[in-house]
């Protein structure tokens, strides 16, 4: 199958994976602000996902969609460094030397930082919510609090710092993948390149902020909900 034996059906699974878990991001910025205004909110949305069928069908989905996109990123950097070969530091330094971007020749390495960080952030949440929901473990808070599980996470100095590095590597990541996706999809060419360079900056980093100010204003203690 050409999704899975070429290097074009690849990029194209890398994509459209790409694509989705966004979105899902987009849903998870939006659901986390609401933490910022009201503690009945957001632990009520807390209670409608939890451990319900759909929302277990969901994080299945979502967890397939994670794995698909890591591994095949990670066939794609070793077939481009085998195609490479010795080359490929000379060949970045030739060929638009100015105009590659940082995120672009470091997407491996953005990619670890993100792996990292998502197994913290399932530990920190997942794990103590849908998880301890599902096998009826003991938790220090009820699985549906959420709120208290945001409050505790981000009283840990190192937690907090853990994740502005964590959305800082997202970040990065994104603004490249973005209009990456759009170019390898066919929907980007000499002109719309450029404007979906600018679309995804945009996009991206109002995202990253939605998240990033949570950290922030429960660490600061800073919140409406906190007052």
């Amino acid at each position: 199958m050409w999704l899975i034996n070429s290097s074009i059906g690849r990029k194209v699974v890398m994509s459209v994976t790409g694509i989705a878990l966004i979105l899902f991001l987009t849903f998870h910025g939006c659901m986390n602000m609401v933490a910022l205004f009201s503690e009945e909110g957001y632990n009520m949305i807390c209670e409608f996902l939890g451990a319900n069928w759909y929302a277990v069908v969901a994080t299945l989905g979502l967890a397939a969609l994670a794995v698909i996109h890591i591994v095949y990123a990670f066939i794609l950097t070793a077939q481009n460094r085998t195609a490479r070969g010795d080359n490929r530091y000379e060949v970045a330094t030739q060929v638009n030397a100015g105009k590659v971007e940082w995120a672009s020749k470091n997407m491996l390495v953005l990619g670890i930082i993100i792996c990292l960080g998502l197994l913290l952030h399932l530990y920190n949440f997942w794990y103590n919510m849908m998880f301890a929901e599902l096998v009826g473990t003991y938790t220090q808070y009820d699985p549906a609090d959420g709120f208290a599980w945001i409050k505790e996470t981000f009283s840990n100095p190192v937690f907090v710092v853990l994740y502005v590095i964590w959305l800082v590597a997202i970040w990065f990541h994104l603004t490249h993948g973005f209009w990456s996706a759009m170019q390898t999809l066919g929907i980007s060419g000499k002109i719309w390149l450029k404007r979906w360079q600018c679309i995804g900056m945009i996009y991206v980093t109002l995202l990253m902020l939605c998240f990033l100010v949570v950290v922030l204003a429960f660490a600061f203690k800073c919140a409406p909900s906190l007052c």
